[in-house]
């Protein structure tokens, strides 16, 4: 299944008057966070694999479908704007160890 931004894009496109701040209303790509996440959920079967907190209180989510193995990650603003900000194929979830750790001579 390939996946890209327009299908998403076009699905989600809301009024901007919703949005803010300005640069978020200049985006297509952004809609009221519980819009954003039926439409991943309906659209592609996508669920929330992983959660962060970035800058200025963003937070940033990946979404993923292990049937599919599409994935898209999110960033969601305090105001609850959530703006898509890539998407792919064939995700997987990895659990990597880190390396042993040198110790100084």
């Amino acid at each position: 299944m390939t996946k890209t931004f327009l299908p998403v894009a076009a699905a989600l496109t809301i009024s901007t008057s919703l949005f803010t701040p300005a640069k978020a209303q200049q985006n297509r790509n952004c809609a009221p966070r519980p819009i954003v996440i039926a439409k991943l959920a309906e659209g592609y079967g996508e669920t929330r694999q992983s959660i962060g907190l970035g800058a200025r209180g963003a937070v940033i989510e990946t979404f993923a479908s292990s049937d599919t193995g599409t994935w898209t990650i999110t960033v969601t603003m305090p105001n609850g704007v959530t703006c898509l900000i890539a998407s792919g194929q064939s995700f997987e979830t990895l659990a990597e160890a880190l390396p042993p750790r040198e110790e100084d001579a």
